[in-house]
């Protein structure tokens, strides 16, 4: 299947401001481009104005890109069509638990606490919890379960600095908040977790009448490779395009500045097309969007 992505933002700021950006799709997804993802950043006071960006990976293999905002603010868009088998996320009840003498490397950094992740104050909790559990994807999987039934889902209860031990305590989130709890009590039993975020289209399910935004799951390190959890769907789903991964939302903020600024405009696109020229963004007043600075939602 094909799949449009893109997205729309307008930026105010008064004065000369830096930002960067993780918004480009990820690399493990490139090679599925069937058109450019390009980024076209423009000035707001002059839109003929093209104001340039500077591409590198981040720590974590992200790409990022550096952006100097002229006074005024900026406008920042892309638009991609990106080939999709259309499975739906892979599942394998056999996969077992890897201890962590056998890991990779590169996942023990993810059995560690993060910024959002507080697995010093839920540890006591999780082995209370999941320890009685088979361990593997069952015991994933039944945490994936409880934070889905634990918290209560809603645009209304974003706040972009809540923790998973206070999402825990609260009972309410959004989709980041789902995640970083489902990963901060993946770490406590030593099952490395990572934090996703991207694209993630109505494809399959019944048309969810909310303005599109993007998404966030994790991943799990079980069986010896990653596989795909979602909290706060608790379903399998199709046509999730990753845009970067890390510790915790700190680390895959789609946008951080170093000044102030206003978010004047947000729209995002996903869904399957037969015709990649009919794109028609779903417009959405930036001072209702989901979207925050600080980290994804």
């Amino acid at each position: 299947m094909r799949i449009r992505c893109g997205y729309n933002i307008e930026i105010i700021c008064q004065e000369e401001l830096q930002f960067t950006t993780l918004l480009d799709v990820h690399p493990s997804r490139r090679a599925d481009l069937l058109t450019p993802d390009d980024m076209t950043v423009t000035s707001l006071r002059n839109p003929a104005l093209k104001v340039p960006t500077r591409r590198h990976l981040d720590a974590f293999g992200n790409i990022c890109r550096r952006i100097t905002a002229p006074p005024g603010g900026i406008a920042l868009r892309a638009e991609s069509i990106v080939h999709d088998a259309g499975e739906f996320d892979p599942v394998d009840p056999f996969a077992g638990a890897v201890p962590p003498s056998r890991l990779p490397d590169d996942a023990l950094v993810y059995l560690l606490g993060s910024r959002y992740c507080e697995t010093d104050l839920l540890a006591g909790k999780a082995w209370s919890l999941f320890g009685q559990v088979p361990p593997g994807w069952q015991r994933v999987q039944a945490i994936v379960d409880l934070v889905h039934n634990h918290l209560a889902f809603g645009y209304d209860f974003a706040r972009c600095t809540r923790s998973a031990a206070e999402a825990f305590e609260e009972r309410v989130g959004v989709c980041r908040d789902f995640a970083h709890l489902a990963i901060t009590l993946c770490r406590c039993v030593n099952v490395p977790a990572r934090y996703c975020n991207g694209y993630l289209g109505d494809i399959g399910v019944p048309p969810n009448p909310a303005p599109m935004d993007f998404n966030a799951w994790f991943e799990a390190f079980i069986g010896g490779r990653w596989y795909t959890f979602d909290a706060r769907h608790n379903r399998r789903r199709i046509g999730r395009i990753v845009i970067a991964r890390g510790r915790d939302a700190t680390d895959v903020a789609m946008l951080s500045s170093f000044g102030p600024h206003t978010l004047q405009r947000f729209e995002v696109i996903t869904e399957e097309v037969e015709d990649p020229q009919s794109w028609a963004p779903v417009q959405m007043d930036g001072a209702n969007s989901r979207f925050s600075t600080a980290a994804s939602p």
